[in-house]
């Protein structure tokens, strides 16, 4: 199991019960993890995304981020839209929205051209889980607090989680 800067899981950190993990337990720099869970992704009901093959990126306080094939990801309903943002780890970051309504602003993101230890997730997608209902083997994800992260919340781990009220300093 990873170590949270290979040290012991601060005292404030929830402990994990059986089949739990504590986002304390995962490293910095983060580390990218294949899932072979069933993930789907909707808005209002409409599929956008369907995938046995995410890719989660761990790091240190945050809840795990889901990456998704762009070969899973239904296009049509996407449009990409101005604006980036760089990730010290995974490079710079694409936003996309709804085509329906690109002025609700971004649901997702992607990182086009990664550094090179994320080169696995060249092209793969991300999304907002405040702003589509994302679920991993059929359990609702709830979103990371915070208006930025996008970490996805289950049952599965534990926190406290960066973007919670007092974590500004993370």
């Amino acid at each position: 199991m990873w170590r949270y800067r290979g040290q012991q899981r601060p005292d404030f950190a929830s402990v994990p019960g059986p089949g739990q993990e504590s986002v304390w337990d995962y490293p910095r720099p983060p580390v990218l993890v294949a899932d072979a869970r069933l993930v789907e992704v909707r808005d209002q009901g409409v599929l956008i995304a369907r995938t046995r093959a995410a890719q989660r990126v761990l790091e240190t306080a945050s809840p795990p981020t889901f990456y998704l094939p762009r070969s899973d990801v239904d296009l049509s309903h996407l449009v990409a839209i101005a604006g980036h943002s760089r990730c010290e780890w995974k490079g710079v970051a694409s936003y996309w929205a709804l085509i329906s309504d690109p002025d609700q602003g971004a649901i997702g993101w992607s990182y086009e051209e990664p550094d090179e230890a994320f080169e696995a997730l060249r092209g793969a997608l991300s999304f907002y889980p405040a702003r589509l209902d994302c679920r991993v083997d059929g359990e609702p994800v709830r979103a990371q607090p915070g208006g930025f992260y996008g970490g996805w919340v289950t049952a599965e781990i534990v926190g406290p989680f960066k973007g919670e009220a007092g974590t500004g300093n993370w």
